[in-house]
């Protein structure tokens, strides 16, 4: 009897697999490894990675692959792949924030790999643009370089954002929102660091609809309500990110009815960007990041 049981829930699971897949449309399959151990770590990737008539996920635990059904015009490879990492799951494109992997039962806490695995497209690229000649010291400076560039258009259009707030230019602030979403997309995050990685994985999507409202509307209020928001997980990443000047992390008390509200500033003499002309030196320095 046990073993009829057990071929009428494989039987069911086949089903219900099949059925999974006559509702994706467009579908598109593809294989990734993804690191994990066990049931558990399957039923958890498999939780994270599926989507109602989007996304399909399946893992084998012997071979660590995981098998990607999903419908391409809603959905890619990299959208299901981050959704595994917050659960706690590595690939070789996206890492788990160090503290979603610290509290996965520890059955499930597999080796990790020390970096994601740069894409050979992307080293043939930097190989092309370095001097013949150059020794392993200068490639590593090169490639740290280029890895430091990656969040500098976040920060500078973020900056953007703040100043035409500070000058209350609805117009102005729009368009650069506008910007700041596109560098956001643009992010490469193989080549952050560890660091700048678990954050920004944290911090995305709120990074990308914060500053997808500010571009949505030339209401200077919803701005700047949308800006207090980006301001936070803008802070968090300031903090783990080398910067070439000291950042000053800014305070106005009066914003919100009193609630307060932050920002992120260059200069060192405050402009506040919740109040503009009417209170522009409203707020203090609470934080310098160097």
């Amino acid at each position: 009897m046990k073993s009829l049981s057990k071929i009428v829930m494989v039987i069911v699971v086949l089903l219900s697999s099949m059925n999974s897949f006559a509702q994706i449309k467009n579908a598109k399959t593809e294989t990734v490894k993804i690191y994990g151990n066990c049931d558990m770590c399957k039923a958890n990737i498999e939780k994270a990675g599926n989507v109602n008539k989007v996304a399909n996920v399946e893992w084998n635990e012997d071979t660590k692959m995981a098998t990607f059904t999903y419908d391409a015009n809603k959905t890619n490879q990299d959208e299901i792949l981050k959704r595994i990492a917050l659960a706690g799951y590595d690939s070789d494109n996206f890492l788990a924030p160090d503290d979603v992997y610290t509290k996965l039962p520890e059955c499930c806490q597999y080796d990790r790999v020390a970096k994601p695995v740069v894409k050979a497209k992307d080293a043939d690229m930097l190989m092309h643009n370095e001097h013949k000649g150059h020794n392993d010291m200068n490639q590593t400076k090169v490639t740290a370089a280029q890895e430091g560039q990656q969040l500098k258009a976040v920060f500078d259009n973020y900056y953007l954002v703040k100043d035409a707030l500070v000058k209350t230019d609805a117009g102005n602030s729009f368009a650069k929102a506008a910007e700041l979403v596109k560098a956001i997309k643009a992010v490469e995050m193989t080549k952050l660091s560890n660091e700048e990685h678990a954050v920004w994985m944290k911090a995305l999507k709120d990074l990308t609809d914060n500053a997808g409202n500010i571009a949505a509307t030339k209401d200077i209020s919803k701005q700047r309500e949308a800006f207090a928001l980006l301001s936070k997980y803008m802070y968090e990443l300031t903090k783990v990110s080398k910067q070439e000047t000291p950042v000053y992390y800014q305070h106005c008390p009066m914003y919100n009815s009193g609630k307060g509200a932050n920002w992120l500033s260059k200069e060192e003499a405050v402009k506040n960007p919740y109040y503009g002309n009417k209170m522009l030196t409203c707020g203090n320095i609470i934080e310098t990041i160097k």
